[in-house]
């Protein structure tokens, strides 16, 4: 599997070891960035990591920021991305069964690494349930 990952500044700690541990996994990591504890536009970033999973060049993506919010509301206007926002297992599992994420999205600020790394394997072992969440799912509008 082959999974886009891009973060601002609040979040390139917890990605850089999240790409180390992902690859050690075995899955492939296309890092769009930042690289770098300097302040930076998180839509910078967003929209390729947006464009990437779009066009089949990734699998899905996971996008770090300081709170999420920038992150989710940038990646989702892509018409072919349905971000999640996490911070707890539960809700990774959720976004994947019920609203069918190909991105996750984490706020770095307010959750530990560790809880990092267990709402991604929440979110990468989770299927989508389909059914009234299809149902759901297509009614949201495509311009």
């Amino acid at each position: 599997m082959k999974i886009a990952i891009c973060s601002d500044h609040a979040g390139v700690e917890y990605k850089q070891k999240l790409i180390n541990w992902l690859e050690k996994k075995g899955y492939e990591m296309i890092n769009f960035g930042t690289d770098s504890t300097e302040s930076m536009d998180y839509p910078d970033v967003a929209h390729p990591l947006a464009e990437a999973v779009e066009k089949g060049e990734a699998d899905c993506g996971i996008a770090l920021c300081g709170t999420g919010d920038g992150m989710a509301i940038t990646l989702n206007k892509h018409q072919g991305i349905r971000a999640g926002l996490a911070w707890g297992t539960e809700i990774g599992r959720l976004v994947k069964a019920h609203n069918n994420a190909n991105v996750l999205v984490m706020p770095a600020r307010f959750i530990s690494y560790r809880m990092a790394q267990q709402i991604v394997m929440k979110w990468l072992e989770t299927d989508f349930e389909g059914g009234r969440h299809q149902r759901r799912i297509d009614k949201i509008p495509i311009r």
